[in-house]
């Protein structure tokens, strides 16, 4: 038998070129240059097509925090893969490892927090997120309680209703966003808006923001904020130690 043919760098790239769809990608670039394509990772590495180790400064998209190859989450995937590969929860069906996890996470959450729906990635969880606050309005008689109020270059997800969120602005020349009712105000970034201000002073002004922007809109009109404790993909902005104590 003959051996397998062994795909070299440029057969990846040939065959990605006319599959493939990249996000977050410059085609003319894509074009140009080809992908980088990777084919292995163990401990905070990562390996392309040309053998290159690359440390994964990323970790994934910010989600591989524990490193590539960790044995036991393998055998655990394993297991579960055997036992229950999946199952939904829709119409009253619930499955032990879903209720284990929404347990650990109340248990390691402040006390407020009490329960768990999980999704499939950040952008879902948001789109999520604007539904089940418009809809515990509705069921509290409040359905005007439209509103969300979010942050200038934030980034929060990359669907319809999680960009709209997000405060990129390029972002929403695609499809015609944001969606209605969904406002931002400036975010909290002492080092390129602070002037002559000290960071204290500059942390509660943004944070006063929010209050007046919920005047401004009448409070019976808004239904939530939503913001980064670090705004990651906007440039890891953190906020001076004052604002979010503000906001709260």
């Amino acid at each position: 038998m003959a051996n397998k043919k062994q795909n070299t760098t440029a057969d990846w790239q040939s065959r990605d070129s006319r599959h493939y769809l990249h996000p977050f990608t410059d085609y003319q670039e894509l074009g140009a240059k080809g992908s980088r394509i990777i084919t292995r990772a163990d401990g905070i590495y990562i390996w392309d097509s040309d053998r290159n180790k690359i440390l994964d400064g990323m970790a994934g998209l910010w989600c591989v925090n524990l490193g590539y190859g960790q044995q036991a989450l393998i055998e655990a995937a394993y297991r579960q893969m055997q036992e229950l590969p999946y199952y939904n929860s829709f119409f009253q069906t619930a499955h032990p490892p879903a209720i284990e996890l929404a347990e650990l996470l109340c248990d390691i959450s402040p006390e407020r927090f009490k329960h768990s729906f999980f999704t499939g990635s950040g952008s879902e969880a948001n789109d999520t997120v604007i539904r089940l606050v418009r809809r515990y309005w509705d069921l509290a008689d409040q359905p005007d309680k439209q509103i969300i109020v979010s942050r200038k270059n934030a980034y929060h997800g990359s669907t319809v209703a999680a960009p709209s969120l997000g405060g990129m602005t390029e972002m929403h020349k695609q499809g015609g966003l944001p969606i209605p009712h969904i406002v931002h105000i400036e975010q909290p970034y002492y080092f390129g808006l602070g002037g002559g201000l000290s960071p204290e002073e500059f942390g509660l002004q943004q944070a006063r923001l929010l209050q007046q922007k919920i005047q401004e809109l009448g409070k019976e009109n808004v239904a939530a904020f939503i913001g980064e404790p670090v705004q990651g993909a906007g440039g890891v902005i953190i906020p001076p130690e004052g604002y979010w104590p503000e906001i709260q």
